[in-house]
């Protein structure tokens, strides 16, 4: 229904459940209407447009748009049509490159499309047919806004086709924005009225969360069960449920956010090649992907909505296959899944309370009654995912560089603190004057001081005051540790002796004589004295002797 409206150059909206050939509908006419070298060649044409795209599909997941790739360069093969997947996640230099060199379809996401555009290597000017593939999910994903960006840099005189299973409002004033009195056309089988697909078979059981691990093993040991999907709700719940299936001797691989996209496009390629027969992945995979080969699809938790719900269990029973769907319902999800039932005008508004061990699970199932939570070592034929090479895609948004940052920043910390501390290592360092510190040294007590100190050749040690005589002297006779006392101690306003040649205290090297006791003597008792006498300072002329001892 598709092929006449597209190929003659009109805008269509082509609405069709998920399944059904839409990539084909809008990729036929698009690669049959760019010109190709080999046009050119054959008399067909007569010059080639140039390097630019031609045509542009924008798609909302990166998955989406490996998909419609791989499809569209299988079907422009014999044309020698040069198609381009674009999106985040791979290193830029390869989608440049290729963009210089010239390509006639360009399919990606709108993230990457918008920073290629931005950066001058995407030319948009020459783009003579648009796509938007799953238009409604780039509307939940919040991609609208980039999306009329993107389209406000195409030329005014272009091709649109909007393709989706379903058509929010949102989406219909999208179309009537951006598209010149476009076809609206919804294809659907005459036998096949209903808003699933028919040769899918759907079972709705009510299920508690600490037994639905339990229930999944034993699906997947049901007859004839080949490849399996299975979709959660969270990147967490997916990521542990991939672990717990691999424990239990299933060949299980997950796809989800957080995973790194050689990662994500590692456990897909698994999938497709048959080393991986479980594929336990979120939302981000229910778009578009096309598995030859899966027959039961496993909603491991509640989808949000309808739409979700349809897009999940598309991913089996397509292209006229029959498949097998089962959603197991959690006690506080019935709400929800009560909607989900009543939009789709499902026969399932009550489901059944089942457990991993109730009769008619295995009956509808047909799940052998030897089937228990762990899958037999004779059946475990999988290579799995480690006999899949993980391809390097020069992925973009790393954390290196940030921890590098944290790293130097720490070594260049370190290196202040320990600069501080360290003593002057050069002549010219040690005849500089030191500046004294502010900060006490940690663990130290304020200690009262003499306002006179001695002057050892030419520098002032601070004479630190005690009750007991024979500590004044040996503080007296070691001008080393008065010095650094000096240094940590708090600096303060006072009266000084006359300035002499001030040196560095931490460069003294000399060994201070020893100072006659009869010198010290007087000293001392001063020292005593103060200590008995009120607060009151008063200037005492220091004793001739102990100055001429030292000297």
């Amino acid at each position: 229904m598709t092929l006449p409206v597209a190929l003659s150059g009109s805008d269509v909206i082509g609405q069709a459940k998920t399944g059904t050939g839409k990539t084909l509908g809008f990729g036929i006419p698009l690669l049959q209407r760019v010109v190709t070298q080999a046009d050119v060649d054959a008399g067909r044409a007569t010059t080639l447009p140039g390097k630019s795209p031609q045509a542009l599909v924008v798609v909302p997941t990166r998955e989406l748009c490996v998909q419609v790739t791989n499809d569209l360069l299988g079907a422009g093969k014999v044309r020698s049509v040069r198609v381009l997947s674009v999106y985040g996640g791979r290193a830029y230099e390869p989608q440049v490159e290729a963009l210089r060199k010239g390509v006639e379809v360009v399919v990606g996401t709108p993230g990457r499309l918008l920073d290629l555009a931005g950066q001058g290597h995407l030319d948009l000017s020459q783009v003579r047919m648009l796509v938007l593939d799953e238009a409604d999910e780039m509307l939940d994903l919040g991609f609208l806004p980039d999306v009329e960006k993107i389209v406000d840099r195409l030329p005014a005189r272009r091709q649109t086709m909007l393709f989706s299973a379903t058509m929010p409002g949102q989406i219909i004033t999208l179309a009537r924005r951006y598209m010149s009195r476009p076809t609206h056309i919804r294809a659907s089988a005459p036998d096949d009225q209903g808003t699933t697909v028919a040769s899918v078979s759907q079972h709705i059981y009510r299920a508690h969360a600490l037994d639905k691990q339990e229930m999944l093993a034993r699906i997947l040991q049901a007859k004839g069960r080949g490849l399996v999907m299975v979709f959660c709700r969270t990147k967490r719940t997916c990521a542990d449920l991939a672990e717990g299936l691999t424990d239990r001797g299933f060949a299980a691989a997950a796809v989800h956010g957080d995973l790194g996209q050689g990662a994500r496009e590692q456990a897909l390629r698994a999938f497709r090649n048959g080393k991986v027969d479980v594929l336990v992945a979120t939302d981000v995979a229910a778009r578009g992907i096309d598995v030859d080969g899966v027959t039961h699809v496993v909603n491991y938790q509640c989808p949000e909505d309808e739409k979700t719900y349809l897009h999940r269990i598309g991913r089996t029973g397509r292209a006229g296959a029959s498949g097998v769907a089962v959603t197991l319902v959690d006690w506080e999800d019935m709400p929800r899944w009560g909607l989900i039932n009543k939009a789709l005008e499902l026969p399932f508004p009550e489901p059944p309370e089942t457990y991993s061990t109730s009769a008619h699970f295995y009956t509808d199932l047909e799940i052998p009654e030897s089937a228990t939570g762990v899958l037999p070592r004779a059946d475990r034929t999988r290579a799995g995912l480690g006999a899949e090479e993980v391809e390097d895609l020069g992925e973009t948004g790393g954390k290196g560089g940030r921890g590098r940052a944290r790293s130097g920043s720490g070594s260049s910390r370190s290196g202040r603190s320990g600069g501080r501390s360290s003593a002057p290592a050069t002549a010219e360092a040690a005849e500089a004057p030191a500046e004294p510190s502010r900060r006490r040294a940690p663990g130290s007590r304020r200690r009262r001081r003499l306002s006179d100190g001695v002057a050892v050749d030419g520098a002032t040690a601070v004479e630190t005051v005690v009750l007991d005589a024979p500590a004044a002297v040996a503080t007296a006779a070691e001008p080393a540790v008065a010095t650094d006392a000096a240094e940590a101690a708090p600096k303060r306003t006072r009266k000084r002796l006359p300035k002499a040649q001030p040196t560095a205290a931490t460069a003294l090297t000399f060994e201070a004589p020893a100072i006659p006791a009869a010198a010290v003597a007087p000293e001392a008792a001063d020292a005593a004295d103060a200590d008995k006498a009120p607060r009151r300072r008063r200037r005492r002329r220091r004793p001739e002797g102990a100055v001429d001892a030292a000297e």
